[in-house]
């Protein structure tokens, strides 16, 4: 069965750090190019960045400068470092896997906010 649970949301003031994490199972991790995503309210989801098996990253603009993808093969876990964040930053983030399929992690809150 394959599981990828997010972890590290939460409620943090403007110009502060959060440090996303998703821990997958029940897939061979290293194969799978690994993203993050998010969704604010009324809006579609997007791609915030991704991290490819090989490690090559791609952000969106939004985000470059600011956020960091990275990955541990060895704990089937992949990061994402917020820095610096906005209250245009406040989404729902998931976790996304693909390869021959693709998964979705259930979601974990992110709220920019003074």
């Amino acid at each position: 069965q394959v599981q990828f649970v997010e972890s590290g949301g939460g409620l943090v003031q403007p110009g502060g750090s959060l440090r996303l994490s998703c821990a997958a199972s029940g897939i061979i991790f290293s194969i799978h190019t690994m993203g993050w995503y998010r969704q604010a309210p009324g809006k579609q989801r997007e791609l915030v960045a991704s991290i490819s098996s090989r490690g090559s990253t791609n952000y969106a603009d939004s985000v470059k400068g600011r956020f960091t993808i990275s990955r541990d093969n060895a704990k089937s876990t992949v990061y994402l470092q917020m820095n610096s964040l906005k209250p245009e930053d406040t989404a729902v983030y998931y976790c996304n896997g693909r390869y021959a399929y693709e998964y979705w992690g259930q979601g974990t809150q992110v709220t920019v906010s003074s």
